[in-house]
């Protein structure tokens, strides 16, 4: 059961919300969790509603936050480029410094986020106080055993709640933009997809490791399932460095697939995923961008644990088998992926079907 942080959290220093003008966020660099932030970003512009809020993100995850309504800048942190190393870290550190921030709050757990914060001079400065950081957080909140029970979403808004400031609820905030959604239908037009098509999504892979992949020929057989039950349209969509995985997908499948695994950019994805009536996926990234556009999803779980992690929507519905090894929490499994082995294409398909009955009814 899912603890409540508002009666949990501890205020460890409240931040002085009169003298805060300008505020930077640091986002996390995995896309799933940079989409769960987003409640906390949103409780951050209902603390502050007049200041000018600038989030630092990396390039993989910059996109989740371009269309944010509660953030008004997005400075991206080229780690690979021209932030690169040391005097990369100063370079950005004197960026920053000419944005004379009043505020940051970290929500990327690094000891490197906090340094940089101090290193760019912002006078308050709030994150956990995990990896020997709390020397340079002004604001450092104590890791409690709870936050690490209890979802991703109440994690980041216990930052929050530390410093004294009030959430605004647990709703997930994902805007797709204009450009991507013509930038989609461009992609799906060259492949034969017309508007009025409908779509079913696959996203077979996970950027942590294998033990969190069901089997590609098992989501292949759902996918054909599908295709011949409901008539869907299948796109199989992935991140850079998925499109193995997505190419077995579509070679083991019966009918035709389009296997975009790896050749769109997030801000695609997304609009691809907006568009498809169903979307079927491993714990990841894309699973929680399904559940942020509010498109039904079925999350298949492995090695880890759908209390911390789980797609927050009210249209998902998770297929997991306990067994006793998991959540293990491991990249690859030690063992023989009983986890995954033991869920059935059946018990995917009849999860899906139950899905895609419940949206014709509504």
């Amino acid at each position: 059961m899912r603890k409540n942080t508002t009666e949990q959290a501890v205020v460890s220093r409240r931040v002085d919300s009169g003298s805060i003008r300008r505020i930077l966020l640091r986002s996390t660099n995995w896309v799933g969790d940079a989409v769960l932030t987003t409640p906390a970003i949103r409780g951050v512009r209902k603390n502050f509603p007049d200041a000018d809020i600038a989030i630092l993100a990396k390039p993989g995850v910059a996109p989740i936050f371009y269309s944010n309504p509660h953030v008004d800048h997005v400075i991206v942190y080229d780690s690979a480029g021209r932030h690169a190393g040391w005097l990369g870290k100063v370079r950005l550190a004197r960026q920053l410094r000419r944005h004379k921030f009043d505020l940051v709050i970290l929500f990327q757990n690094a000891f490197e986020a906090a340094l940089l914060a101090y290193l760019a001079g912002i006078p308050n400065r709030v994150g956990y106080g995990t990896d020997c950081r709390g020397i340079f957080l002004t604001h450092s909140i104590r890791v409690k055993p709870w936050h690490k029970q209890v979802h991703e979403i109440d994690y980041y808004l216990g930052i929050l709640q530390g410093a004294g400031l009030s959430p605004d609820g647990r709703d997930l905030t994902l805007v797709v933009s204009e450009q991507d959604r013509q930038s989609a239908k461009a992609i799906l037009t060259s492949h034969n997809i017309s508007a009025g098509d409908r779509l079913l999504g696959l996203s077979p892979g996970s950027t942590y490791g294998s033990a969190k992949r069901w089997f590609p020929e098992r989501f292949a057989a759902v996918g054909d399932r599908l295709y011949e039950s409901h008539g869907l349209h299948i796109i199989i969509i992935g991140s850079p460095g998925e499109e193995a995985v997505g190419r077995r997908v579509s070679e083991s499948m019966k009918h035709e697939s389009v296997n975009l695994c790896g050749k769109t950019s997030l801000g695609e994805a997304m609009a691809l995923i907006e568009r498809c009536r169903l979307v079927i996926t491993n714990d990841s990234g894309l699973m929680h961008v399904a559940a942020a556009i509010g498109i039904p999803l079925v999350a298949i779980f492995g090695s880890t644990n759908p209390v911390t992690t789980g797609p927050s929507s009210q249209r998902s519905c998770i297929v997991r088998v306990p067994v006793p090894c998991s959540p293990c929490l491991k990249p690859e499994c030690p063992v023989d992926h009983r986890c995954m082995k033991e869920i059935t294409v059946e018990m995917v398909y009849a999860a899906a079907d139950a899905m895609l009955a419940e949206k014709k009814e509504q």
